[in-house]
């Protein structure tokens, strides 16, 4: 951005790393919504068990500390510290990371926001409410600065082999369905991240997709920002023409173009044979007649093959 506007460039960096979106909200704002409310089900749930918790984990801790000098006594390396149990004061806390993160933060004049979580929330119990808990957050934090709807750009989850019970593409249709908010954009990862690290090692693309939408929509900027989102899908016979937004130059970095599935009013999905058509990419599988609903990219690591002529990803999707 510094170089794109010839001007300084302030950043204001509040995180904390494996934290839930609801303790990044006020308090006020989850209470006054009643689809919430398992925010704090799941808060009394964890904090249920917590003196057990604490009592195993101080367990571990003497036991940690024990093997700690015996390392250090023979020239090896430490074992790894135990990490204490979420409860009661801690960064799992619902509104706790607001009340001491960002509310302070809230006299500072700002341009805009940028976002990259949503690991912890990637559960059967905590995906389901994540797009009305994200939108949420996003509006609380405008209405405590209190400037309108400043810019909010936010970072797609990554490709990454999760645990089985994991719900990755509920997480990433959760941000994807955070568009319908005023001056958002988001970064598509699905391509440069890690399958077995949760922390890929390349920020630098992450950084520079996000300044794409600081451009475009902070700055006014006619570039193209954002990789193919999904807009609709229509039956043809026995295909299913897929439209896009921001598909100018659609292309494939696979021959043939995989990823993409189909069913019919079943909703029993398989792969799909896919070809590009102008900006649209047409569906079909010898197997479904009537192909109704498609899905692009829908597992936790999915290979991204649908770019657009800038060179950015598709998001991952499917019709509902």
């Amino acid at each position: 951005l510094n170089q794109q506007l010839n001007v300084p460039v302030g950043l204001i960096h509040s995180a904390w790393g494996g934290t839930p979106v609801d303790a990044w909200t006020s308090l006020g704002a989850i209470s006054e919504d009643a689809s919430l409310m398992p925010v704090f089900s799941d808060w009394a749930r964890m904090t249920g068990g917590h003196a057990a918790a604490m009592a195993r984990y101080q367990l571990q801790l003497r036991d940690w500390e024990a093997a700690s000098a015996k390392a250090k006594a023979e020239g090896k390396a430490e074992p790894r510290k135990p990490g204490a149990p979420n409860g009661p004061g801690g960064p799992w806390t619902p509104a706790g990371l607001y009340n001491s993160m960002i509310a302070p933060l809230t006299p500072f004049p700002i341009k805009g926001a940028i976002w990259y979580q949503g690991e912890s929330n990637a559960s059967p119990r905590r995906s389901p409410i994540y797009a009305r808990l994200f939108q949420t957050m996003i509006r609380d934090w405008r209405q405590a600065w209190g400037v309108g709807d400043f810019p909010f750009f936010f970072v797609q989850l990554a490709n990454f082999k999760t645990s089985p019970e994991s719900t990755w593409p509920e997480l990433r249709e959760a941000q994807l369905d955070t568009l319908a908010l005023n001056n958002t954009g988001m970064a598509v990862t699905i391509d440069i991240g890690n399958p077995a690290d949760i922390h890929p090692t390349n920020k630098q693309d992450v950084g520079l997709r996000l300044a794409l939408a600081a451009r475009a929509v902070a700055f006014g900027e006619k570039i193209e920002y954002s990789g193919p989102l999904f807009r609709q899908a229509t039956q043809e016979g026995g295909v299913l023409r897929v439209w896009f937004d921001h598909a100018a130059g659609l292309k494939a970095n696979s021959n043939p173009l995989t990823g993409f599935e189909v069913a019919g009013a079943d909703r029993k999905f398989v792969p799909a044979e896919a070809r590009i058509e102008g900006s649209t990419v047409v569906l079909s599988n010898p197997g479904v007649a009537a192909p109704v609903h498609v899905r692009y990219a829908w597992v936790d690591s999915p290979e991204a093959t649908l770019f657009n002529g800038a060179g950015l990803p598709a998001s991952p999707f499917r019709s509902r």
